[in-house]
This record gives C-alpha cells, sequence and structure tokens, in this order.
C-alpha cells in the first residue's frame, strides 16, 4: 500500500533507505536494504525528540535528521519520512476511475465533494484500494450500468509541511524520496509481517503512540476504516504517576514491566481508550456486516503485557503483540540484536515507511 504524499521522481528501486517516524516524545528510525526478494534492517534508532510539544523548525529538523544518519552510518542519502496521525489526514473513498495524476488534481480542485472538507494549500496522494477478492487496483468494478468507480485510499496534508520535511532533508545532505501518512506505517508493515492474514482476514491495527493512538480495520487486504484517539503512552504514564503518587520518570520506568498489583492504577486511562477502539470495530462490523477475528497491538506501551491484556478485556476480542521485523533479514552488531526484541514494537511506523519508499 503506497501513498507517498511526495515522491522524488523516478519510481526506479532503490536498494536502501532511512525512513524516520517523527514522534512526538522520541523519534524512531530505520536503515532497511533491499535483498534478493525481501528486505534486511541494517540499523535502528530509538532517540528523543529534539524538541516537545512544539512544531520542528525546518533548522531544526535539519540537525536532527543529520544526526539521525550518523548514527545509522551514513550509509544512504535516501531518506523517507512520516507526517504525523495529527497532520495527515486518509480517507477510503469511491471515485471516478481514472489515472492517479488525474485524480489528485481532481481533489485538489474539489476536495469538499469527495472529502467533505475544504483543503486549501494542501498535497494530495492516493493509491487503489483494491481488495484482492474483488478487483485488481485500477480496474473498474464489475457492476452493470452507470459511470465506473474505484475505491481510492486518499491522503492530505498541508504543503507547507510537505516543502519544510523536503528543505530539512536537503540541508542534511539527504534526499527525502518519499513523505508518508504515519498511519500507513503500520498497514505496510503487517502486510510484509504476516501476508497471510493481512490477505485473508479482518482484523484490527492499534498503534499506541505518545499523544495519540490510532486504530486501522482491515478487510482481507484493504484498509476500510481508520481512526485516531487523543490517547496514548503519555497519559498512561501520567494516569499511572498520579494514582501511585511517582514521578512521571519512575511511572514510565515500571509501565513495561509492572507487576498486576498496579494494573487497577492504569485503568482510568485504559478504560476510555478501550471504549474507543470498541466503538471503531462496532462501527465497522455494523456497517459492513464483519466481524473482526484479532487485535494487533504496537507502540511502546505494547511492550507491557498487562496493556495488552487489559485492551484484551475491554474490546472482547483477542489481542496480542506482533513484531514488524519478523519476516526480515537483520543485519545488525550483536548489542543491537539484543535491543531488538524490546524496540520491535516501536518500529513498525518507521519500516512501513521505508517499504512504502523501497
Amino acid at each position: 500500500m503506497g501513498l507517498p504524499f511526495f515522491d522524488s521522481g523516478a519510481r526506479k528501486k532503490r536498494d536502501q533507505v532511512i525512513a524516520v517516524d517523527l514522534g512526538a516524545r522520541t523519534t524512531k528510525a530505520v536503515h532497511v536494504e533491499r535483498r534478493d526478494e525481501g528486505y534486511a534492517l541494517c540499523g535502528f534508532a530509538i532517540v528523543d525528540a529534539p524538541i516537545f510539544e512544539k512544531a520542528l523548525s525546518a533548522e531544526l529538523l535539519s540537525e536532527h535528521l543529520k544526526s539521525i544518519s550518523q548514527s545509522l552510518g551514513n550509509k544512504t542519502k535516501s531518506l523517507a519520512l512520516t507526517v504525523g496521525v495529527s497532520d495527515a489526514l486518509v480517507r477510503p473513498v469511491e471515485m471516478p476511475l481514472m489515472p492517479v495524476e488525474d485524480l489528485r488534481m481532481v481533489l485538489k480542485h474539489g476536495s469538499k465533494n469527495y472529502l467533505q472538507q475544504d483543503l486549501p494549500n494542501h498535497v494530495f496522494d492516493c493509491c487503489f484500494n483494491a481488495n484482492p477478492r474483488n478487483n485488481k487496483p485500477g480496474e473498474a468494478p464489475k457492476t452493470a450500468g452507470g459511470p465506473h468507480k474505484q475505491r481510492i485510499l486518499v491522503t492530505a496534508a498541508k504543503k507547507q509541511i510537505v516543502e519544510e520535511f523536503t528543505s530539512a532533508a536537503k540541508s542534511a545532505g539527504l534526499v527525502a524520496d518519499a513523505i508518508v501518512p504515519g498511519i500507513i506505517g503500520p498497514v505496510n508493515a503487517f502486510e510484509l509481517a504476516m501476508p497471510q492474514v493481512f490477505q485473508n482476514e479482518v482484523v484490527a491495527l492499534v498503534d499506541i503512540g505518545f499523544k495519540h493512538s490510532t486504530i486501522c480495520i482491515l478487510q482481507h487486504g484493504e484498509l476500510v476504516l481508520s481512526r485516531t484517539m487523543a490517547i496514548g503512552g503519555d497519559r498512561l504514564t501520567a494516569s499511572l504517576s498520579e494514582s501511585m503518587n511517582i514521578s512521571y520518570a519512575e511511572a514510565e520506568g515500571i509501565k513495561i514491566g509492572m507487576a498486576e498489583e498496579v494494573q487497577p492504577s492504569l485503568q482510568a486511562t485504559l478504560t476510555p481508550l478501550g471504549r474507543e477502539l470498541r466503538a471503531s470495530i462496532d462501527f465497522f462490523e455494523h456497517q459492513q456486516d464483519k466481524a473482526v477475528s484479532q487485535v494487533f497491538v504496537t507502540g511502546g506501551s505494547a511492550c507491557s503485557q498487562i496493556i495488552v491484556d487489559s485492551l484484551h478485556a475491554e474490546l472482547m476480542v483477542e489481542c496480542k503483540t506482533w513484531h514488524p521485523t519478523g519476516s526480515m533479514q537483520t543485519d545488525l552488531p550483536p548489542e543491537k540484536k539484543a535491543e531488538l526484541e524490546q524496540a520491535a514494537p516501536q518500529l513498525s511506523v518507521a519500516l512501513g515507511t521505508a517499504f512504502t519508499a523501497l
């Protein structure tokens, strides 16, 4: 599943790329190489964001990207960046069957017709959201009469963000080959890691970020619904800190490896998160008359089995973590291999962004 807002032009196959997920609290970056018919993870980094609670300037982002590239060995200038969930719109819509270039132009001049809102000074992109059980990408639906239409996955971001990202990359000595909506990252990573489940089941992907959590519901390989909730790891840590009367730093430290005794301290936050996720699942199941069979969870908080089990109790659907690196080769030094087990759930957005670029 594609959807870069921006592509550097030549769609030639790239051999390697650095993908950077610019989180609110931490930046996650991966160096991925194409190997034969698969991919290899050649490096990763999880570092503090250079600034908290504010947008990055192009100058500060440039220095940040330069530092990340150096930490990954300066092995390639090809860069893919994510746009945060609060800065990108991603929505499946039905549009006339036409080339992608024409679809972008239609959206630019008539976003309100298809997205129910005017989006001036935005960059648009789209891809055919084909269900492998039905039509192939770009193939007209098999319906009788009327103009041919196609389900399209549409995305939009402010032109200023795209320009700032490309400018910062250039100043850092890198080439912004792709800019991708972050919510798509876990979907792309899941497709590679668990292709049979991706193609044949109805599942929900939940990514617990720092400020926001997202849910994407996939029906036999098609992204049918996505939602963003303003509850993330920050709220979970703050809730734990307040209820246990400990510092935020202490709460963050015990959140992942916590014992069951502290689970009640998190329920004030986990319950509303679970209810919002359940509401999205209920909406999908009512609209599509299909049941979500499993929920797969990523993000830093997904490392806590207590949190995953609590979501299972709220959602009443099997919840489990998954490793986005599961189907990849790894070409990492021993110390990095040891870190990967704990870090992997945080890398789904960055890895999915890398796969989009490659």
